[in-house]
């Protein structure tokens, strides 16, 4: 390809990662009521998916724990920072990412196989990582737009009742941001994605759990 630009490269590469597994339903979401738990000792929340500003350089994968919130909107844009925010550079492995996510799943532990498959569709595998990584690549996401969708009142209504108390659906619209090296030269590229992110809060937990994701870029709507 040695015509491409930097630019094009870097959103080639933005096309061969968006890899998802296909979600239909509400996502194997129809469950009786779990049980509380109790938060992780030494959990932090993301500034960044908060809006605050962050004056802590140099900050580990352990500092990107979700937040320990009941408010499911603020939670889901957590979720989406953390899925969407990473470097290639920094000496992580995409495990090391989605591990944040996936150390707040459903404490009941019915969804977290479902979770698995749907965090490891986000991120890019070893190989993929490893070749990004010789081009610097960085990536984080915008944020534009978080809220419940219309789509998910009837969801509810579907599942008469069956649904885990305090399960709620977030719909996040944003714009993700690539930046790498491209035969010396800074490559960056901007498009939008959007998803939803299923989470169950009060009454079922003391504080808001991520439960499943979405196929990216098909968000209930």
């Amino acid at each position: 390809m040695p015509n491409l630009t930097g630019r094009q490269i870097m959103l080639l590469l933005g096309c061969a990662l968006a890899v998802v597994t296909a979600a239909v339903g509400i996502y194997g979401l129809v469950r009786g009521p779990g049980g509380t738990t109790t938060a992780p000792p030494n959990a932090r929340p993301i500034a960044a998916a908060l809006g605050a500003d962050s004056t802590e350089p140099d900050v580990t994968v352990q500092d990107r724990s979700l937040p320990h919130t009941t408010d499911p909107v603020t939670y889901a844009r957590a979720v989406a920072v953390s899925l969407f925010d990473w470097d290639t550079t920094a000496g992580f492995l995409p495990t090391d990412y989605s591990s944040v996510v996936l150390a707040d799943a459903d404490p009941s532990g019915e969804e977290v196989p479902g979770l698995l498959d749907d965090v490891a569709a986000y991120l890019p595998t070893v190989e993929q990582w490893l070749d990004l990584g010789a081009m610097e690549v960085e990536q984080t996401i915008e944020v534009d737009d978080a809220y419940v969708p219309d789509a998910w009142a009837a969801a509810v209504d579907q599942a008469h009742g069956h649904l885990r108390p305090g399960t709620t659906a977030v719909t996040i619209a944003g714009t993700r941001h690539r930046s790498g090296v491209w035969n010396g030269e800074l490559a960056e590229s901007s498009y939008p994605v959007s998803f939803t992110v299923f989470v169950a809060c009060q009454p079922s937990f003391e504080r808001c759990h991520v439960l499943r994701l979405s196929e990216l870029d098909n968000p209930l709507r």
